[in-house]
Parts: structure tokens; C-alpha cells; sequence
């Protein structure tokens, strides 16, 4: 797939078609990138990293020979672009009463961002500006930060580290500056602006081989952090960072995350919750026992009981359409059809991991 592009880029190039030729670079270094970073071990490891950056001289070279008005409306419009792919113009449909338990979690956020937008005169030592949210995949870390963008009267910016990383690649540095940018202006417009990154340890992490320009993206960010920590300026930006790798963050980072927030697995009243939520609007026999389900799926992610429930709810709406050929209306769903997916879908989180969570949560706890 690298090389299709690689080729696209080189033709492209030659025939002076400067956009298309930046593009196709940018789309072979993503997967190239992606390739070292999933398989940092293998032998061509060093000519994966000499063909990025052969690829990212290029692409620099290309942007600096796009001097006509043309080519810098192309860039103005790229800019533009960058914010219309990462602000929310919509308020995500999420509340706090959507998310399962992780009371801890709901009660430090509201404490960092709700109360200081309420009531800022209540706070002259600042607020926390900076929170970490870690833990197993699939437990609602995006949920959480969704859910405070819907609870305030702002903007929510969404960024994945690896599209700041990758597809960004040649801009990277400047995109983090423009994205702090926005959010100074719209918070001292009377707006406050919560910038959520996803998947944060591949942008703030520490790695045995760099790529490219990565350490003066991460220094960049560290200078845009360090801009809206300071107590004085009362600005409303926060930066919820999301991991699953929390062990991979840089130390001088871990420090500027104020708040740092383990969301953990489901226990049994979460899991209670989940059964409650995702099964609402389905028709349940009265066989089934959520009690025994509950208990069933302990070590289960919350994503993992969602497919487990989708799951069932699939199995019957499968087998309404090969039975009865989609007339009537389908049976309902039993605790066996439950029964049998939970034989065939087990949790998704190795019990060793969340060992690791715990032991990094009682080294670097900041609730």
C-alpha cells in the first residue's frame, strides 16, 4: 500500500502536480509510520525510517517551491481546513447520566472545568487546565470528554495523536500552534474550549527511534501547555489527553496533566448500569436475569458488554429474518441467547494490564 502511493507521489512530481505529489507522500509516510510503530523490531526498520524522511525532505521541498498566489490560497485553505476537521460544531450527544458509574472520574472532571466556568472568582490560584484520562480500552474515556463538552457553553476540539502525527505530518508543528490559537481567541471571546486528544502516548510519548520532526511537535505542544497554565490569565482551555499506554508518556508531560484520572473497569454496579442502558430499548423475556449476567461478564470492558448485548440482539434478529422471513415481529431475547454469546466472546483486557493500570495510577495519582 506504501509503495502504491510512494509511485502515485513520484508520477505526480514529475508532472509538477505539487498537491497531489504532497498528498500521495503524506498517505505513504502515514502507513509507513503506522508499519514502525507496530512492528518496531523488524529488520527494515532503518529503511522505513530513511524513506520518511527522504519522503518528508520532499514534501518540505514542495511546499517551499509553491510560492504563487494559487499555491498560498491552497494553504490558506488547508489551514481552514484543519480547524473544520478537528472543532465540533455540534455538541456531542453525550450526558453524564449516559455514562456508567465511574463516579471518581465524573466528580474530579466537574471539580477541574464545571465549577471554575461557573464561578472563576472562586478560584485565584487558577484551575487545573491540563487532565489525564488512562486505563483499558473501550471503559469511556472518549465518553467522559464528550460528555463535558456537552455540559458547558463551548467549543470541543477533537484531535487523534496519530492524524497529528501522520496525516499531518510536514505540518504537524504548525497545526498545534493554530489549534491552540483558536481556542485563546474563542476563550477570550467569553468561550470556553476543551481540546481532546485521543490516543495521546503516540504524540507525547518516548520511543527508541524518533521519526521525523516528532520532538518539536511534543515541544510545541509542552510550549502551548505551559501558555495556558498560567494562573493570571483565568483562560478556559483544558486539554483532556486519552491513553491506554500511560507507562509510554513522557515524565515532562505526566507533570503538565494536573488531573490524572484512572477509568477503570466496570465493577458490579457499573456493569448493573451498562445491562440497564444498552438493553432499555429492547424486548427482553423474563427469563433473563441481569443479576447473573452482571456477574458473568466481571473483568468485561463496557464496549465489551455493549457487544455482548448487540450480539444477542443480532443472533435473534438473524434468525427472525431466516425463519419468518422478516413478517410478524421477532421473539424475544432469552437468557440462553446471552448464554451462548458470552461462550464465544470473552473480555478484551488481559488481567495482567490492568495490574500495570493500577500500579502507574498509585505511582502518578492526581485526582
Amino acid at each position: 500500500m506504501a509503495t502504491r502511493y510512494a509511485r502515485a507521489a513520484v508520477a505526480a512530481d514529475k508532472d509538477g502536480d505539487y498537491d497531489a505529489a504532497i498528498q500521495n507522500y503524506r498517505k505513504a509516510i502515514e502507513i509507513l509510520t503506522k508499519i514502525v510503530r507496530m512492528y518496531p523490531d523488524s529488520p527494515l526498520i532503518s529503511t522505513y525510517l530513511e524513506t520518511i524522511k527522504s519522503y518528508e525532505k520532499r514534501i518540505q521541498q514542495l511546499q517551499n517551491e509553491a510560492e504563487t498566489v494559487g499555491a498560498e490560497r491552497g494553504r490558506d485553505s488547508e489551514r481552514k481546513d484543519v480547524l473544520d476537521d478537528v472543532v465540533l460544531t455540534q455538541k456531542p450527544n453525550v450526558k453524564f447520566d449516559d455514562i456508567a458509574d465511574l463516579k471518581e472520574a465524573k466528580q474530579a472532571i466537574t471539580e477541574a472545568i464545571i465549577y471554575p466556568i461557573k464561578r472563576p472568582d472562586l478560584f485565584p490560584l487558577g484551575w487545573p487546565r491540563g487532565i489525564l484520562l488512562f486505563g483499558p480500552p473501550g471503559c469511556g474515556k472518549t465518553m467522559l470528554a464528550a460528555a463535558v463538552a456537552n455540559e458547558i457553553n463551548g467549543f470541543f476540539i477533537y484531535a487523534d495523536a496519530a492524524s497529528i502525527m501522520s496525516k499531518w505530518l510536514g505540518e504537524a508543528e504548525k497545526n498545534v500552534s493554530r489549534i491552540f490559537k483558536f481556542a485563546r481567541e474563542k476563550t477570550q471571546e467569553g468561550a470556553p474550549v476543551i481540546i481532546f486528544i485521543d490516543e495521546i502516548d503516540a504524540l507525547l510519548g518516548t520511543f527508541s527511534g524518533e521519526i521525523g520532526g516528532e520532538v518539536r511537535v511534543r515541544n510545541q505542544f509542552l510550549k502551548e501547555m505551559d501558555g495556558i497554565q498560567d494562573k493570571d490569565k483565568k483562560l478556559h482551555i483544558y486539554v483532556i489527553g486519552a491513553t491506554n499506554k500511560p507507562w509510554q508518556l513522557d515524565e515532562a508531560f505526566i507533570r503538565r496533566f494536573n488531573k490524572r484520572i484512572f477509568i477503570p473497569l466496570p465493577d458490579k454496579e457499573a456493569r448493573t448500569q451498562l445491562f440497564e442502558i444498552y438493553t432499555k430499548d429492547l424486548s427482553l423475556s423474563e427469563d433473563v436475569d441481569i443479576a447473573k449476567l452482571v456477574e458473568l461478564t466481571e473483568g468485561y470492558t463496557a464496549s465489551d458488554i455493549r457487544d455482548v448485548i448487540q450480539a444477542a440482539h443480532l443472533k435473534v434478529i438473524r434468525e427472525f429474518f431466516e425463519k419468518d422471513l422478516g413478517n410478524g415481529e421477532p421473539r424475544k431475547i432469552t437468557m440462553d441467547d446471552f448464554m451462548e454469546i458470552l461462550k464465544i466472546r470473552k473480555p478484551s483486557v488481559d488481567p495482567l494490564y490492568v495490574k500495570r493500570y493500577e500500579a502507574w495510577f498509585e505511582k502518578f495519582k492526581a485526582l
